[in-house]
């Protein structure tokens, strides 16, 4: 992707998605607990969207967030977007590790993102995809992922 196409998706992706909104599925997995599985809306021929969910590690070991995927995308990247000298970079990070009793949550515009890249079609309000999350220790597991308006639209 090109760095002009790169900033836009970017800037797009932290205008577009002020607010997480939550989702009523709660999945537990050994010791973890993801939640609030949503997504944005994209606008047609948007190739790339941002999934958010909050994985809470309630065990005495950690873990690790290997990879995700989607049939909604080509592939489905870890990513953090975080402000350095006045500029939000976005970089793939491959992983995202989970302390023990700690809690990720991840939102729009800073901090950690689950980049859906190369999509099929547009996420559309209202609509639910699959999300398959896969853990170094806890396995594999399946979330459903809310489109939905950032609230105040």
């Amino acid at each position: 992707m090109k760095l002009p196409a790169l900033l836009a998706l970017a800037s797009a992706l932290v205008l577009s998605s002020i607010a997480g909104a939550a989702s009523a599925q709660d999945i537990e997995l050994g010791k973890l607990k993801i939640s609030a599985a949503h997504a944005r809306p994209t606008v047609p021929m948007q190739p790339a969207g941002g999934a958010y969910v909050t994985i809470e590690n309630r065990g005495d070991n950690p873990d690790t967030l290997i990879s995700a995927s989607s049939p909604v995308a080509a592939s489905t990247q870890i990513h953090t977007m975080r402000m350095e000298d006045n500029v939000m970079r976005m970089r793939e990070v491959g992983k995202l590790e989970l302390p023990p009793h700690a809690r990720v949550t991840m939102k729009p515009g800073d901090g950690y993102h689950l980049m859906l890249v190369g999509l099929r079609q547009p996420l559309k309000s209202g609509e639910r995809f699959p999300l398959t999350l896969i853990f170094e220790n806890a396995g594999r597991t399946e979330v459903m992922v809310s489109v939905d308006e950032a609230p105040g639209r």
